[in-house]
């Protein structure tokens, strides 16, 4: 349950941040297994997301994916598409649609970010992640170009020209970057990450049980 949005008078709310980038599959991977775990134990969750780049020296015209990965992790073409298959299964049984091609893209994502952190102080932060996961995933949209992004932010109730504003003139660049390092600087160097009640980290999609167990841990805590 998003930062911006009224969370279940039952049950325990716990802090959930997470530290992710809109390019990461397992970051809505995991996010969609938190939400099952938040389901199954009557959770509720304050939810803000924090910036990270996976590919922070990504180029503007980004790179063809399965290149990407075969340079980057040196995964064989067979290895590639076998992962894809995998995390397309594992998507479809949390009700994410990973539409990928042999034409998907990684591109820039740091003029998203700055749209986030925009976002962020009107409310919409959540809306807005999960919108450009859809629209990079699922709709193989270029999230790194400005006016798909204004697209997006409209979508979700952002104001376009104010959000134009905040992406032409840079304005939150740097404290985008100074979020980044914020995080960069305590260890974080893969996503998502997500630290629970201010104090447990765990990395990667963990699946439903292990968010499921921490939530529980963090909430009797805090009732203790």
């Amino acid at each position: 349950m998003p930062d911006d949005a009224p969370t279940p008078p039952q049950g325990p709310v716990v802090q959930v941040d997470i530290v992710s980038d809109v390019m990461c599959p397992w970051c809505i991977i995991g996010f969609r297994q938190l939400e099952q775990a938040l389901g199954v134990t009557g959770t509720g969750a304050r939810i803000r997301w924090h910036p990270f780049e996976l590919n922070r020296d990504m180029p503007p015209e980004g790179q063809n994916l399965a290149e990407h990965i075969a340079q980057k992790y040196g995964s064989s073409p067979e290895q590639s598409a076998q992962n894809r298959a995998h995390m397309k299964t594992l998507g479809d049984s949390l009700g994410i649609n990973f539409n990928f091609t042999d034409d998907s893209r990684i591109v820039n994502s740091f003029a998203a970010h700055q749209l986030l952190d925009f976002a962020l102080s009107q409310g919409a932060q959540h809306p807005l992640k999960l919108a450009l996961f859809q629209a990079h995933f699922t709709d193989g949209k270029d999230v790194s170009d400005i006016a798909t992004l204004l697209d997006v932010a409209e979508s979700v109730g952002l104001d376009r020209d104010a959000a134009a504003q905040v992406l032409e003139s840079g304005a939150l660049a740097a404290s985008v970057r100074e979020k980044q390092e914020f995080w960069t600087s305590r260890g974080i160097s893969g996503v998502p990450s997500m630290v629970f009640g201010g104090k447990y980290l765990l990395t990667g999609a963990q699946g439903v049980k292990n968010y499921a167990d921490i939530l529980q841990k963090v909430a009797a805590e805090e009732a203790a």
